[in-house]
């Protein structure tokens, strides 16, 4: 057995000593391959800790960067040696070489000497103000390692810091900005955050009018005489800082051009200005625009600024924000110039390009939703942006498709879909009473109608009509909020087949699918994310939402399902349920290119009143392509509940109204447009209440020993237009076993067939799981 275990020991040295000689074969002849930069930091003046984050500072500075490598292989490098020199741009040989390959770093590309000043400028910067650094190379075989050493001596720390102390209203300004200084006394010297402070000044002054300020026109002088590696920082405006950007400006006229044409520019504004007729005026605005296209409110509720308003940049860049976010213009353009009558005034310009008033367009989609279905809509969508000249967006679509389920065992038979929507958005809050949204984003009031037929094939088929009203607005760039004042949603079956009938009386619960369903009431949803910060390591989305139905009626007619009171409308048992949801995820920059992605799902849902449960369109699932990869979708519970239908001809939709779902998945990129993953899933649902046709679905304090778990490998394409997403998952424990059998990783035997077929599941999906 050892004599085994060493020949393969000594074929896998033997294959990665060829894979290794083979990258350097193919180099050009007297080139050697450079494989890297080493920097070591000689310095006994500062702590171990310092000199080693100083050296990895100094070793991302390096250039050029070496061939990159995986599981440290230049698999890249092999591969443009594989490829050869193509003979024309396409064909296998081209793709190797050009989009999976990548040419040899070769040492003729290094400049020691380069780097070495680089090293030395670096370290000044930070504050070693006595650096020095010297370059050398060591050879082994075709391969050169450069070698750094850097003696920074110790760092320069600052002492003090002077602010402007002059008596003019610019340098009091300034002074008065000092609270919230970057920079600190006793923290080392670092030119990055003098840069940095300069802006911050800038920021502050800009706020106070002074428009034509710049960080350029500041200065931090370094004096270093102080002693004791210390130093002075002196805060001064540069004596050739023009007078305009000493100056204190406010809002005159505030002029707007809401049909500005790119094409016809100035000419067309000259023709508009001496039409009389063109222009309007309305509060502290001038509307040039003959044609009348929009209602003068609109910029009254969009704009910011108004006349005799001291400049500050925030309202600067908030009213071209909601001009932006009112989906009515192409292009949006502003312009301040100093007023011809009036000292220290600014006329404000707005130049607006609007979209086609009407558009419609034809998309064809992939899908997947969360029941593992993968498929495809064909939808036609018309737009009316400026219904009623209040930048309103009118909206009809009409759409159809069909949904497939190719991840394991087929979950129902295939779904086809045809359906309406139309809506109507204002840019604004419509309300009995008077709101007001102070972010950069434009409030919205949106109401919706729409009709869906679904027909499941051999199964049954479903009509839902559906309507909501409400409001969506944002804070900031990372906090949203929804609000709908009312939805409803009518479902009715149709043409239930005698084989879905039959699964019922083997399986009453499946009845809870094609029941008439009416809801109605409020939902709000809050998200919170910075995913769009890619400059953090850390960085986390939330969502969370809460859904009622029929609190407020239920109320009123006293119904009780429990003692026989059930109130109907048009027929229909209204559904009365509070429903809360949380979905929290957080991601970890691992490198460049990898990270660690990780979610929790949180759920609760409890009918009362008119209901014993939640409908099932609003019940919790678990399992699928987005959820728990290595279980079939909504296969998973609820509880330790397992179902099995007559011939194993379909697996019924399994829902709860208790959901506790966790997944962790590491992501990092292989090469090209191919990023790989390894990820675990775990979760399951619970009944609320104990149901004794599911025994083990009640939720109870044994919850965490119900848990499904499940692991696997993914591979993601990423197309740019499209990221395509494959994972192979297999569960490693089942909560449907006896509870001491339940982990099932003795089981796992990739070489037997019925194991593979049983537990394997391949999901075939569109954009990442969370």
């Amino acid at each position: 057995m050892r004599t085994k275990k060493l020949y393969y020991f000594l074929f896998l040295v033997a294959l990665l000593t060829t894979w290794s000689c083979s990258n350097t074969r193919h180099l050009p002849e007297g080139e050697l391959l450079y494989v890297g930069g080493k920097v070591k930091v000689i310095d006994s003046s500062i702590s171990r800790n310092e000199r080693k984050a100083l050296e990895k500072e100094l070793k991302g500075i390096l250039r050029p960067k070496p061939n990159s490598k995986i599981l440290g292989l230049r698999v890249k490098l092999f591969f443009y040696n594989l490829a050869g020199e193509p003979k024309k741009e396409k064909g296998i040989r081209y793709w190797l070489r050009n989009k999976l390959g990548e040419p040899p770093v070769l040492f003729s590309q290094v400049d020691l000497g380069y780097s070495r000043n680089l090293i030395q400028n670096y370290s000044e910067n930070r504050g070693y103000f006595k650096a020095r650094a010297s370059a050398d190379s060591t050879k082994r075989g075709k391969r050169v390692t450069a070698e750094y050493e850097a003696y920074p001596g110790k760092q320069y720390r600052i002492k003090e810091i002077k602010f402007p102390a002059d008596s003019s209203a610019l340098s009091k300004a300034i002074f008065l900005t000092q609270d919230k200084t970057l920079l600190k006394n006793g923290d080392g010297y670092d030119f990055n955050t003098i840069k940095a402070e300069r802006n911050r000044i800038d920021a502050r002054l800009k706020e106070q009018g002074y428009y034509y300020f710049g960080p350029d026109y500041l200065k931090i002088q370094v004096d270093s005489t102080v002693g004791n590696y210390q130093t002075d920082l002196i805060i001064k405006v540069k004596e050739e800082t023009p007078e305009q950007a000493k100056k204190v400006y406010t809002i005159g006229k505030i002029i707007i051009y809401p049909n500005y044409s790119l094409k016809e520019g100035n000419r067309k504004i000259n023709q508009l200005e001496k039409d009389t007729t063109a222009v309007e005026y309305y509060h502290d605005f001038t509307i040039i625009d003959k044609d009348k296209l929009f209602n003068p409110r609109i910029f009254d509720r969009t704009l910011y600024f108004h006349k005799g308003d001291l400049y500050n940049r925030t309202n600067h860049n908030l009213s071209l924000n909601r001009l932006v976010n009112l989906g009515t213009f192409k292009f949006v353009k502003n312009q301040f110039k100093v007023s011809d009558s009036i000292d220290n005034v600014l006329d404000t310009y707005y130049y607006l390009t609007p979209l086609k008033k009407k558009s419609i367009r034809v998309e064809i989609l992939g899908k997947t939703n969360s029941a593992n279905y993968t498929g495809s809509e064909l939808s036609l969508n018309w737009n009316n942006r400026n219904t009623f000249k209040g930048a309103e967006l009118l909206a009809f679509s009409l759409f159809g498709g069909m949904e497939f389920q190719i991840s394991g065992q087929n979950n129902g038979y295939n779904i086809y879909r045809i359906g309406s929507e139309a809506s109507l958005i204002w840019p604004r809050f419509i309300a009995p009473f008077k709101l007001k949204s102070s972010s950069g984003f434009v409030p919205k009031t949106k109401a919706t109608i729409g009709y869906e037929f679904q027909k499941r094939e051999q199964l049954y088929a479903l009509n839902s009509f559906k309507g909501s009203f409400g409001y969506l607005w944002k804070e900031n760039i990372r906090k949203e909020h929804q609000l709908n004042i009312t939805n409803i949603n009518y479902v009715s079956p149709n043409n239930v087949t005698p084989l879905y009938k039959n699964q019922i009386a083997l399986n009453p619960t499946l009845g809870k699918v094609i029941e008439k369903q009416l809801i109605f009431g409020p939902s709000y949803s809050y998200t919170y994310t910075n995913t769009t910060e890619t400059a953090k390591k850390h960085t986390v989305y939330y969502k969370g939402t809460f859904d009622t139905s029929g609190n407020l009626a239920g109320i009123l007619s006293n119904a009780n399902v429990k003692k026989g009171d059930t109130t109907k409308i048009l027929n229909v048992a209204f559904s009365q349920f509070i429903k809360i949801e949380n979905d929290f995820r957080h991601y970890i920059k691992l490198g460049p290119e990898s990270q660690l992605a990780s979610r929790i799902i949180v759920g609760v849902g409890y009918g009362y009143g008119n209901s014993t449960e939640l409908p099932f369109i609003k019940q919790f699932f678990i399992g699928g392509t987005n959820s728990i990869r290595a279980f079939r979708a909504r296969s998973i519970g609820p509880g330790s509940y397992f179902s099995e239908t007559e011939n194993n001809s379909f697996l019924p939709d399994q829902s709860g109204d208790i959901k506790l779902q966790f997944n962790v998945e590491y992501r990092t990129k292989l090469f090209s447009i191919v990023k790989g993953a390894v990820f675990v899933d775990a979760g399951n649902i619970w009944l609320m209440n104990k149901n004794n046709e599911k025994p083990g679905a009640e939720f109870s304090k044994e919850f965490m020993k119900q848990l499904a778990v499940g692991t696997g490998l993914g591979l993601r394409f990423d197309l740019s237009f499209l990221l395509l997403r494959t994972d192979l998952a297999f569960p490693i424990r089942k909560p449907y076993y006896e509870d001491n059998q339940r982990w099932v990783l003795n089981e796992i035997d990739f070489g037997n067939s019925s194991w593979r077929k049983e537990n394997l599941v391949f999901n075939l999906a569109i954009g990442y799981p969370f």
